[in-house]
């Protein structure tokens, strides 16, 4: 699946630039924020990290939607982007729904990096 291939070389591009841990730290950030307890250790590899948000996010569409939607928010994902998912099954939709967090999460720790 290419949304599966692009979180992937996303966070092999991350643990290139040493910001992997700084990317789990603030989706641990995000999660408590969001008053959701979701935590990831620090030693998570890539694959594991992408499969657990993936199952994350599929339990709160399925089961807490308000909460899925206030995580949207405080990750701040564009509703531009949601609106590019493409897809009628819930796991292919999920899979892009991830690189789409992955990516924004990505862009705010490069940025706090950076500046």
């Amino acid at each position: 699946m290419l949304t599966e291939k692009q979180s992937l070389a996303l966070l092999q591009k991350v643990e290139v630039e040493s910001l992997y841990q700084n990317l789990i730290q603030q989706l641990n950030k995000d999660f408590q924020l969001s008053n959701l307890n979701e935590h990831f250790n620090l030693s998570i590899t890539p694959v594991q990290l992408k499969e657990a948000l993936s199952r994350i996010l599929v339990r709160l569409i399925t089961n807490h939607y308000d909460d899925y939607l206030n995580f949207l928010y405080r990750v701040d994902v564009s509703e531009k982007e949601l609106l590019t998912i493409k897809g009628v099954e819930l796991l292919e939709i999920v899979e892009q729904i991830t690189f789409i967090i992955l990516k924004r999460e990505y862009q705010k720790v490069w940025f706090k990096n950076k500046f």
